[in-house]
């Protein structure tokens, strides 16, 4: 019998090793972190605030919902949806944290739009099922690559190769006439050194908001190699999107009489009064990844991890528009009867076409009381933002196939190189280290989307910007004994604009960069029955982006930076194995979000409804918006047999919609309860079958998860000199109770 060892390096700050073993013609791989980029990750002796989520506990909850949902049970972790049922456009926050904030990598790879920041779950449907783990770091964390974490950041981890054939086929059905349907295949090893792996999917759901529909299809595939001491893989994923609008939200005063309705797409009345809705107004995305990662390990001390990736994105959203001035659109006013038209309805479609490429590379040392990782990205992006008019309402003039009324393309230079090492100074007690130099240079050129009613001209962009950032990061590890460790730790975190920060900012008023720096210190207690953990956190912001409700020139809503904020809080975390069949997992974050001399903007109208002016008001120290100062989680889950069970809770405190604490701008606290009931058993001719099912809003709770408000003010009375104040909101209702059932068979 021979035996072969291929020892493979993951991350040096994870400390982790994997290696694959040859016994009866076979290789049987244990623990591989194969392939992977994952020096971003924080290990056991790294003083950060982290949480691994694990391949079983994803796919315990994965009933076709986006990652937001599945992120549901971390600390500090508020998901919310469009639709209302966590399928189609979906977003969620860490710590009072927006998504643009957050940075997101698969396999060490960038996933956050380089202009935008964030990330569309949508463009990537059931990502999840193709996960084998993830981790979520609150707070500045580790380096990584691309975007500039900025209160936290997720590194995913794609799903080993299989060393074993399989199949797997899932279908899902449930409320709002939501289906997935999966098929999954992995060949095992061949010929002792490849194996192939491939997913697809499509999910379909009418949404719980009216035509809130999304129609999504996706794949994944990867092929990989290994060798004595190198392993090669190539990964392609896609997600293709159809998704109807439903980002407006539902006006207030229908929250209580009509929780889905849906204002996007009308078009006005028919002749008998009844609304009409455009039935295209829709949006479409195809977006395509490839990556090609090596791992090669030198020596046992000494490994090499790389990866080259390209995403091609191309897609549109389409709308119709009512009563809009056709001078906007670069058309000219036409003769329709016996009228001149100015304004006329029409449907518009606004493009992006883009290209990311790039690679990252990472060199790991580890050997006697030190752990070394040096390593660094450089990435390129290059997208085209155009719009088109496929349709006026009467035009009788010479309207062009696709009328373009704005193009401008925006270019992103991101590179970044970073130094990370852990020393053990005593027995138990590590000292870690961590600098980052990242540059961005960063270009728009051409026209915006607004129509400049000064020059009287599409907007102009003109946007060349350089930064360099410095980001240190230090802390020390104790590990008192085996049950229990402490840490303590600081870094420096610093984010550039974001796209719209530039094309909605005043002419006088340049977005400026962001700087944070965020303290945390942890206390953990562990032994097999029991845990018990603490994070304290102060996350001070210098120059944070933030709307204030100022506008521009003309008049679009812009962020300004507010020179001093702060997030500080405690997350505590707590788990107990009941008996040998119930477990239970709790976890709370109580907070402080605050804005120092806050300065809201607030529109003036005069008598007739014409723009006159802003309103300033001095708040003084004001309460950041959407940062709830408690969320709080709970999970029960059970294990006997083939049955499993989880009945899950979520509180989530009062939110403020905006800036000024005012409690008639907020949303109210809400408490969410699912409960999930599961149960495999075997089949003639399968490996398994199981039979699952997830009850969301277990009791029904009313509660919006998300909102958005125009404040302003009318001045009926100039003379007077008295003002009255409005506001029209946007809420995003989420669903009542509601049932989705899995089947999955396993060959």
């Amino acid at each position: 019998m021979r035996k072969a060892f291929l020892l493979l390096a993951g991350t040096c700050i994870a400390g982790i090793y994997s290696f694959a073993q040859e016994k009866q013609d076979s290789l049987r791989l244990i623990n591989l972190q194969e392939v992977q980029v994952v020096s971003t990750r924080a290990g056991v002796n790294i003083p950060v605030a982290y949480t691994n989520i694990g391949k079983e506990e994803i796919k315990k909850q994965n009933f076709g919902q986006d990652i937001p949902f599945l992120l549901t049970l971390s600390p500090s972790v508020v998901a919310t949806s469009d639709a209302g049922a966590g399928i189609g456009y979906t977003n969620f926050r860490i710590r009072g944290t927006d998504a643009t904030r957050i940075n997101v990598t698969t396999n060490g790879i960038p996933l956050n739009d380089s202009e935008s920041h964030g990330v569309f779950w949508v463009n990537m449907p059931d990502i999840a099922s193709s996960l084998e783990d993830l981790q979520v770091q609150r707070g500045v964390g580790t380096s990584t690559n691309g975007a500039g974490a900025f209160g936290a950041s997720i590194n995913m981890k794609t799903e080993n190769l299989s060393n074993k054939a399989y199949g797997e086929l899932s279908g899902t059905y449930g409320a709002f006439n939501t289906t997935k349907a999966q098929v999954k295949m992995g060949t095992g090893l061949l010929n002792k050194h490849w194996a192939f792996d491939a997913r697809i999917s499509g999910i379909n759901s009418d949404g719980f908001i009216d035509r809130a529909s999304t129609d999504l299809k996706s794949y994944f595939a990867q092929a990989g190699y290994y060798g004595a001491n190198t392993v090669l893989k190539f990964i392609t994923f896609r997600g293709e999107e159809k998704t109807y609008h439903a980002w407006d939200g539902v006006p207030k005063d229908k929250l209580e009489t009509d929780r889905t309705y849906n204002p996007s797409g009308y078009m006005g009345d028919d002749a008998n009064g009844n609304p009409m809705y455009y039935e295209n107004q829709t949006d479409n995305y195809k977006q395509t990844h490839y990556q090609f990662l090596l791992t090669h390990t030198f020596t046992p001390s000494l490994t090499l991890n790389a990866g080259l990736h390209y995403t091609r994105g191309k897609g549109y959203y389409e709308e119709y528009k009512t009563d809009r001035k056709l001078l906007e659109y670069g058309l000219i006013p036409f003769e329709y009867g016996n009228e001149t038209v100015k304004k006329s309805d029409l449907v518009r479609q606004k493009w992006l076409d883009n290209h990311f490429a790039g690679g990252v590379v990472s060199l790991n040392y580890l050997k006697d009381r030190w752990n070394l990782t040096f390593g660094g990205a450089a990435n390129r992006y290059d997208g085209d933002h155009f719009g088109k008019v496929i349709w006026v309402k009467n035009y009788i003039g010479n309207l062009s196939p696709d009328h373009t009324f704005y193009q401008s393309n925006g270019t992103k230079t991101d590179a970044n190189v970073y130094l990370k090492a852990t020393y053990s100074i005593t027995e138990g007690l590590t000292a870690y280290g961590d600098i980052q130099y990242r540059f961005i240079d960063y270009s728009i050129d051409g026209q915006n989307d607004t129509w400049d009613w000064i020059n009287g001209e599409m907007q102009k962009l003109d946007v060349n910007k350089n930064f360099n950032f410095f980001n240190p990061k230090a802390g020390l590890h104790y590990q008192i004994n085996q049950n229990q460790k402490v840490f303590a730790s600081a870094a420096i975190a610093h984010r550039e604009p974001a796209r719209n920060n530039y094309t909605d900012a005043s002419f006088n008023e340049k977005p400026k960069a962001e700087r944070m720096i965020d303290y945390e210190a942890g206390y953990n207690f562990s032994t097999p029955l029991y845990s018990f953990g603490a994070n304290l956190y102060y996350m001070k912001y210098k120059d944070q982006l933030v709307l204030t409700g100022k506008v521009n020139e003309i008049g679009e809503m812009l962020t300004s930076n507010i020179p001093d904020s702060y997030r500080a809080g405690i997350e505590l975390m707590a788990a107990a194995q009941l008996t040998s069949w119930l477990r239970w997992d709790v976890n709370a974050t109580f907070s402080k979000n605050k804005v120092k001399n806050y300065t809201e903007f607030v529109d003036l109208y005069d008598e007739n409804w014409d723009w006159a002016s802003q309103v300033e008001n001095k708040l003084g120290t004001t309460t950041l918006a959407f940062s709830p100062s408690v969320v709080a989680n709970s999970m029960f889950s059970a294990s006997y047999k083939g049955w499993s069970a989880g009945f899950q809770s979520n509180y989530v405190g009062k939110q403020y919609i905006d800036n000024t604490s005012s409690n008639d701008r907020a949303l109210d606290a809400y408490f969410v309860n699912n409960l999930r009931l599961g149960y495999t058993f075997s089949l003639k001719g399968l490996k398994s079958a199981s039979v699952n099912l997830l009850v969301n809003n277990l009791f029904n709770e009313e509660y919006e998860s998300n909102a958005w408000v125009y404040s302003y003010y009318q001045q009926p009375d100039a003379s007077a000199g008295t003002r009255d104040r409005y506001a029209d909101f946007g809420y995003f209702p989420q669903a009542g109770t509601h049932v989705l059932a899995n089947l999955t068979l396993r060959f």
